[in-house]
């Protein structure tokens, strides 16, 4: 087999390869060793703490990347089975850096790592990813499968944190004094299959809570037998929103392969839009700050460039502030540090929290839209309209063969609406309107993919009507049919 070529698929943000023709044993060795080198051994920790999901490489990956790590004298913690957050909880309370073997919703015949430091602060390209990604590319092309002379291997050890992770997630959020409740969990056979019973049940010794918990799929299965573990395309929704209507259900979650992000399907079985969710959790985030005594002025919210225009609305209601940030979790993290945010989120239903060292987690995120339906009468329909003011589009690909150039006819045609423009990711576009019904409120974001020739579009505005509109007109402009 020729050597695989570590840049073809160690992306900006993690490692995402097909199994085994670019990820296997040996360049899991690789990539363990030079992260070994490049970041554990630079910011001097003594290991690095390694989980995995169920997919059937994963186990096998993991134990090699643990075997190019000790090579290097530093030790191996290894947790096995456990969700992405579950991973940045290990990392984060073990204070060492950490390794997730996942290809989150990706099909089954691939797999990927994800990578953090210590305190689950972010591995990417521009902050170690390339150094470690070339690194390895160097052993592998060399055929380097040692240490360095003379070095005292580590030692690997298996340690379960399933509970600890669990019982961190209950002191954060309190569900026991809240109504009873019906929820339906999808868990697409993947990781909340695993993490599903641990926090909302008694699977890992915590006292039962007031929750009915109905599971589908919670089978780990790393071929995703019943469907794709990726709960952004609707198709993928369809099983859970039947389910919660047979079942007379409360709320619906919906998690995706690694379990790192939550899906939430109301009562009627309709989907509740990921910025609904998150100015809800903003708003009880800000609400716990200011009852512990901090001024709402002082309290910092994160939301990136497609987010509602209603999160930074709700925010400012609560007379907080909110920061405005581009696209990707590595933004969102960096932002939320640099403000010391208490919460941040994002349109792909990735919830990031201060209390979890700035990482994101699906499960917090789904136990505090759980509190705030159990702590009041309402349906969740009703509860999430206050936080549900516009409508939108979703994210409309359109594939093009000069993103730069099909960019350029959207701005000219935006200089004749009476606009404001900002370029922070993408180009986006807001109309403020007068409130009149022939002039309603509405904005676009046009962003470019980093890895394919696409465009991608987000529209909202204050009515169907309008967005559908602009919606129409900038996809005839993107796709020369205007």
């Amino acid at each position: 087999m020729p050597t695989p070529q570590l840049a073809d698929f160690v992306k900006a943000y993690d490692v995402r390869g097909l199994v085994p023709d670019q990820l296997n044993v040996d360049v899991a060795w690789a990539l363990g060793a030079a992260f070994a080198r490049v970041v554990v051994q630079a910011e001097g920790a003594t290991g690095v703490v390694i989980g995995h999901d169920m997919r059937p490489s994963s186990p096998e990956l993991s134990r090699a990347f643990a075997a190019g790590v000790t090579a290097h004298g530093l030790d191996a913690t290894l947790i096995g089975l456990c969700s992405t957050d579950g991973l940045y909880y290990a990392s984060g309370a073990l204070d060492l850096p950490g390794a997730m073997f996942t290809a989150s919703h990706n099909p089954a015949q691939y797999n990927g790592i994800k990578l953090c430091r210590s305190g689950a602060r972010p591995v990417g390209q521009d902050s170690g990813l390339a150094d470690v990604r070339d690194l390895a590319q160097e052993l592998l092309d060399t055929g380097t499968s040692a240490g360095p002379s003379g070095a005292t291997p580590g030692t690997v050890v298996e340690r379960d944190l399933l509970g600890d992770y669990a019982a961190f997630l209950r002191g954060l959020v309190d569900l026991s004094g809240g109504r009873p409740l019906k929820v339906v969990v999808d868990a697409g056979n993947g990781m909340g299959g695993h993490t599903v019973p641990a926090v909302l049940g008694t699977g890992a010794g915590l006292p039962e809570l007031p929750l009915e918990v109905v599971p589908l799929y919670f089978e780990l299965d790393g071929t995703f037998p019943n469907h794709e573990a990726n709960p952004l395309e609707p198709e993928n929704l369809r099983d859970l929103q039947a389910a919660v209507v047979e079942h007379g259900a409360d709320i619906g979650l919906a998690f995706d392969g690694d379990a790192d992000r939550c899906f939430v399907v109301d009562e009627r079985g309709e989907p509740v839009s990921p910025s609904a969710v998150t100015a809800l959790v903003a708003t009880r985030e800000i609400a716990r700050e200011v009852a512990a005594g901090t001024k709402a002025s002082d309290v910092a919210v994160v939301y990136n460039v497609i987010s509602s225009a209603g999160v930074p609305e709700i925010i400012a209601e609560q007379g907080a502030r909110g920061v405005r940030t581009r696209v990707g979790h590595s933004f969102i993290k960096g932002e939320m540090a640099r403000a010391d945010a208490v919460f941040g989120g994002e349109h792909s239903a990735h919830y990031y929290f201060r209390d979890f060292w700035f990482a994101d987690t699906g499960m917090l995120a789904a136990m505090h839209v759980l509190a705030a339906l159990g702590e009041q009468d309402e349906p969740l329909s009703r509860l999430t309209a206050a936080y549900s003011r516009y409508a939108a589009s979703g994210e409309i690909n359109s594939t093009v063969t000069d993103a730069a150039a099909a960019t350029e006819v959207v701005r000219a045609w935006a200089a004749t609406q009476g606009v404001e423009v900002d370029m922070l990711d993408g180009l986006t576009v807001t109309h403020a309107g007068t409130g009149d019904a022939d002039d309603r409120m509405w904005w676009l974001n046009l962003r470019a993919s980093n890895t394919e020739p696409l465009l991608r579009l987000n529209v909202e505005a204050a009515d169907v009507a309008t967005m559908e509109r602009v919606r129409d007109d900038v996809l005839a402009l993107v796709r020369g049919e205007g």
